[in-house]
């Protein structure tokens, strides 16, 4: 049996902030779609599914993220997840300007919770929340830019 990651799926309570947030980090949208009936109700599990969705894909074409906006049922609002708790963590991208991706956060109200840490010279990284609370990595490679010059 083969197995692939195909995306990570994330509810967030405002689309279009979501789309525009991981576009700006460099995420492209490969479509958009609004979805309900019978299959939906029973992929899901849900009855009366009904959805806005939007299939985002890193620059590499390896990572995609998909985003949904439920406009049936009520989507329930919860407490922002911690880095500790139990159950889906986070979303983590390596980005070869930490800097630049943090200021493009910024603009969209989204700051690192404590600051960016060193990794043993490896990694300069941050958790910042982005759109709907949502935890976000952010990596920067240091070994790499080391290794050219």
């Amino acid at each position: 049996m083969s197995i692939r990651l195909e995306n990570v799926g994330i509810a967030v309570d405002d689309i279009e902030a979501a789309i525009a947030f991981f576009t700006d980090l460099g995420l492209t949208v490969l479509g958009r779609d609004t979805v309900s009936g019978d299959w939906a109700d029973t992929a899901v599990g849900l009855d009366g599914n009904h959805a806005r969705i939007a299939l985002l894909q890193t620059p590499d074409g390896h990572g995609r993220l998909e985003l949904f906006e439920y406009i049936h049922p009520e989507a329930i609002g919860t407490a922002p997840t911690r880095p500790h708790e139990i159950g889906m963590h986070r979303v983590a991208f390596s980005v070869d300007d930490l800097d630049g991706a943090l200021a493009i956060a910024a603009r969209h109200g989204c700051h690192p919770l404590r600051g960016v840490a060193n990794y043993e010279g490896i990694y300069r990284l941050t958790y910042l929340r982005g759109p709907s609370g949502i935890l976000v990595m952010l990596a920067e490679e240091l070994r790499a830019d080391a290794e050219r010059t």
